[in-house]
């Protein structure tokens, strides 16, 4: 709020964009065009506008006095509905020993144009009048540029030391940024993270989306941001809870173990013997299109909800679904060919770390996987106007070769059936991650990561967790530099 010593200087000055002098008490039409003037800040300066009541136009004062009605009146203005938006000001009464001053304070609108009576107010120098439509035209292209999606507002209350700056330091500035521009950049931490898009340095505090991907807690501010997974025993939520576990914490850590359940817990590839030499692997739910549903999911959901991303499995099916409807420009009429982003900040993350490609061809790789691996089509449901559920099948080959049932999630086996005979690798317990990881290693020590997952078609990051589960283990250890080391066994898996 103005003090006593700056209404002084203001007095002094001649009128200008920001400062507008009257001695009027009762011209309410005068008063709200200058405050829908102050609001619009046609020059964008940012200042805040000043109409100052009991001051002549040279600056002396008029021997008001202020009483709560005019007080209450200036007030009003703001709440009255024929300023719209509402304009953003205080109002306060500054005594003198010649008289008193009203002061109405507004800041500039962050949404223009702002409209007294359904007419654009803005100032030209010291003088009002109603924009022209060039002006308008400016006007609206500011509001447009101000909007901001929920993942770049700023997180109120957050400061620094809520984000695990050590992970963005070593894992995700080197993959947003060029090694040579990241090796030039002396600026603070807070100043690179504003370039991206994760820090607001208005209010000097993180965005949400920074909260989000690498926050110490986010669910301590944004208490819905993380996935619910539940295994129901039967087809629908009333029978008994199997497995649950829920993924919290910031995205880039979390994301990890999300793409590590799928493959180990979620996927469950079997070999199915097509001849007797031949076989083919089928998945219960194939890896990469699971992996999909549910990593969209996580980047088009409704951040400003109190409800998780559920990831809910049946006996025949897993659903997906996260809070938010279809966004934007996008309509059930023109899915998946149109595609928005509600969370764009949130949805460059993902694309940097490797998790989406952001080309608008998910859907249909989504559902050519699952037609080959015999689960037909994913099943999009646009009913529930403020969530977004996607159904996927059962593969029908998996359980046509008998492995209907499955130890890990607890489902009943199929009683009193024997076996079907097939060939003995058919029969052979599959191999897990981290035995065909000491395998490659034995064969090849000086593996990359990125080989790795070529070759266990996998992902480097699945790669990277099983490889810190086996050195913490100390299973296995890394000699050398990096790029340039190579892998050492120690111990044998049985």
């Amino acid at each position: 709020m103005i003090t006593k010593e700056n209404l002084k200087h203001i007095l002094t000055n001649t009128e200008s964009y920001h400062i507008e002098r009257t001695i009027s008490i009762d011209n309410t039409d005068k008063f709200c065009q200058a405050i829908c003037a102050f609001s619009n800040d046609l020059p964008g300066s940012g200042k805040n506008g000043y109409l100052i009541i009991g001051a002549h136009d040279n600056g002396k004062l008029s021997g008001l006095k202020v009483d709560d009605k005019l007080l209450l009146q200036i007030s009003n203005i703001r709440t009255d509905g024929n300023i719209l938006p509402q304009p953003l000001m205080t109002v306060e009464k500054i005594s003198f020993e010649d008289g008193d001053i009203l002061v109405a304070e507004v800041q500039p609108s962050e949404f223009p144009p702002v409209r007294y009576r359904g007419r654009v107010w803005v100032r030209i120098g010291p003088r009002k009048s109603i924009a022209s439509e060039a002006e308008e035209k400016i006007l609206t292209e500011r509001r447009l540029s101000n909007i901001h999606t929920f993942d770049a507002m700023p997180c109120l209350g957050t400061t620094m030391a809520d984000l695990d700056v050590s992970f963005i330091k070593r894992e995700f500035l080197p993959k947003a940024v060029a090694e040579e521009v990241l090796a030039e950049d002396k600026r603070p931490m807070d100043e690179q993270l504003a370039s991206l898009g994760f820090y607001d340095l208005r209010y000097n505090c993180p965005t949400n989306g920074a909260i989000v991907l690498f926050g110490n807690n986010p669910e301590r501010y944004l208490h819905g941001s993380y996935v619910q997974y539940v295994r129901f025993k039967g087809k629908d939520r009333a029978g008994d809870i199997i497995n649950e576990h829920k993924f919290s914490g910031n995205l880039c850590k979390e994301l990890v173990k999300i793409d590590t359940f799928i493959e180990t817990s979620i996927s469950q590839k079997r070999p199915i013997p097509v001849s007797v030499l031949r076989e083919e692997t089928v998945s219960k739910y194939p890896y990469w299109a699971t992996r999909e549903l549910l990593m969209n999911a996580i980047m088009h959901r409704d951040y400003e909800t109190n409800a998780p991303v559920q990831f809910y499995e049946y006996d025949d099916r897993i659903e997906v679904q996260n809070p938010g409807g279809l966004y934007g420009k996008v309509s059930p009429a023109n899915f998946p060919n149109v595609s928005d982003y509600r969370n764009p900040f949130i949805a460059e993350a993902m694309k940097i770390l490797g998790y989406v490609n952001r080309f608008s061809r998910g859907v249909y790789r989504v559902q050519k996987e699952l037609k080959e691996n015999g689960n037909g089509d994913a099943l999009f449901d646009f009913s529930l106007i403020t969530a977004f559920r996607v159904i996927e099948q059962v593969s029908g080959k998996y359980f046509d070769a008998g492995f209907g049932a499955d130890d890990n999630h607890g489902h009943a086996k199929k009683a009193q059936e024997k076996p079907k005979k097939s060939p003995r690798k058919a029969q052979e317990k599959p191999k897990n991650i981290q035995a065909e990881i000491i395998e490659i290693i034995r064969s090849n020590p000086h593996i990359s990561r990125k080989e790795m997952a070529s070759l266990l078609d996998s992902t480097p990051y699945s790669v990277k967790y099983h490889l810190g589960q086996l050195t913490n283990k100390g299973i296995i250890k890394h000699e050398g530099a990096t790029k340039a080391g190579k892998w050492v066994i120690l111990l044998n898996l049985d």
